[in-house]
Formats: structure tokens, sequence, C-alpha cells
């Protein structure tokens, strides 16, 4: 038996297959619409809000007034250095360097709104992330799986990538890109799911 029930429809503005999983998991139904928006932060753009203004835009590009639209936004960023997607295999390894041996944050940011009543939540969700000391030669070993090369900072931590991490602090999930106890929280304050036997 399921431990929630949708109430509402539900809309996830997002491709990855990761946040897909975490909403499937909770037998939550929702339809996937895949937004196309500028991904790019702003000139001096702290991560925080970079990943708040995302989130918020991709919620409020799809235009369908009575849902509710989930959306959300990660980064990786080292010393409030916002870390992309790498270019190529080289790009990869030098991210990885940089990032070996030291903490890091990962920020993500989610939207719920629902475009008929202008309703918005919008919060933002930062984990720590301690990377092992890496080799040059364990970093091109890792980049070779090609799991690196459509990730920001370099890495999946729910993937192969795994090995990278001995430590964090904070959400799990929010590292692999949706902050789930917070997520579950809004769904929740905004009824658009319910705890089963809940009238």
């Amino acid at each position: 038996m399921e431990a929630f029930r949708i109430q509402e429809r539900l809309i996830l503005a997002s491709g990855s297959p990761r946040r897909r999983d975490f909403l499937a998991v909770l037998g939550l139904a929702f339809e996937v619409r895949v937004t196309d928006i500028d991904e790019t932060p702003l000139s001096g753009e702290q991560p925080a809000d970079c990943v708040a203004r995302l989130a918020r835009k991709k919620a409020q590009a799809v235009d369908q007034p009575s849902a509710w639209v989930l959306a959300a936004d990660t980064v990786v960023a080292l010393d409030g250095e916002i870390l992309g997607k790498p270019g190529d295999e080289e790009d990869a390894c030098a991210m990885l360097m940089r990032l070996s041996g030291r903490w890091h944050e990962v920020w993500t940011g989610f939207s719920l709104f629902r475009q008929a009543t202008g309703e918005l939540c919008t919060k933002t969700v930062c984990t720590r992330v301690r990377f092992l000391e890496l080799t040059p030669e364990l970093c091109r070993a890792y980049v070779r799986t090609g799991e690196p090369l459509d990730k920001a900072g370099a890495y999946g931590i729910q993937g192969k990538g795994c090995f990278l991490v001995p430590e964090i602090s904070g959400s799990y999930t929010n590292v692999v890109g949706l902050p789930m106890a917070e997520v579950l929280e809004a769904l929740l304050h905004h009824k658009v799911i319910a705890l089963m036997g809940e009238l």
C-alpha cells in the first residue's frame, strides 16, 4: 500500500530520470513536460539565487493553468563558483581534479507553481560533499565511462561516481537532483498530495 495519494494534477517540468524516479517511488501519478529555458547563470549570481531563479522560470514556462507544476535546478559550486557540465573529457578531468580532496556544495532550487491562482513556493537546499583525494589516472578512468560528461560538476553520486564521495553533510537526494523531504513537505502543505487514509 502507498503512503500518499495525489489530490491535484501534478506536472514535473524536468526530463531528469532521477527526478521522475523519486516521485514514482512515492506512488505519485504525474505528467512530464520538459521546458526549454536558458540555464546560464547571470554574471556574479550566487548558487542559491541561480537555482531558485531557474526553478521558477522552468515552472512558470509550463502553460497548464489548472495543474501544479514542480520544477527544479541543481548546480555544483566550489568556493562560490558554479561548475557547469564539462565540455569534453579533458574539461571533466580538470573539474574533478579541482574537487579532489575538498568539500564543495550542491545546491538545488525547486518551485511548485499553479498558474490559475498564482500560488508559488520556491525553496533552495544545500548539501556539502567531500571528495576523495584523486589521481589523474583515477579521474581519466572515471571519465572514460562517459558518466561525467552530462553531469554538473562532472560526477553522478547515484551512479559510478559514488566511489568519489566518502562523506556528505545534508540531503543525499538533493545531490541527486531533488531534495525529497522538502519537496514532500511542500506538496503536502499545498494539498497537492495527502496521506493515505486522510480525508
